[in-house]
């Protein structure tokens, strides 16, 4: 009886390790995962967001065509997906920038709207900081 008692303590603290072990690297996959899909949204929202501000930066939205129309739904389904991954903050600035898309109008040379686009672009830019330090704490 003596023999057996330390062999079933050996394997229960085996077993406790071996579920821990799993615990853990379940964790850490579903960590990496959300990584992953937040900077897939990212890249998506990012690219969207750029492409359809320098569309309009030379037209408006009205005069769109199917190129606005499929940038705009790129911008809203990677903002979604923010939505459903992403904190506060950033989903605020993501908002943010998406209404200030909407509102940047042909510059046409005029000094500001120019001023109107480059204020975009520094919330474009406040906006990726916040999600690349939102990544890096994930």
């Amino acid at each position: 009886m003596e023999s057996v008692l330390p062999v079933a303590i050996g394997a229960a603290i085996g077993l406790m390790g071996v579920v821990f072990g799993s615990w853990f690297t379940a964790r850490r996959q579903d960590r990496m995962w959300l990584r992953e899909q937040k900077l897939k949204a990212g890249i998506g929202f990012n690219t969207a967001v750029v492409q359809l501000m320098d569309y309009l930066k030379e037209s408006r939205l009205s005069d769109d065509g199917p190129g606005a129309n499929e940038l705009a739904h790129r911008m809203q389904e990677a903002r979604s997906a923010l939505y459903l991954l992403c904190a506060g903050d950033t989903v605020d600035l993501a908002d943010a920038l998406a209404r200030r898309v909407w509102s940047i109008r042909p510059t046409d040379g005029r000094d500001d709207r120019r001023a109107e686009f480059r204020e975009t672009l520094d919330l474009l830019r406040r906006f990726t900081h916040q999600l690349r330090q939102e990544i890096a704490g994930s």
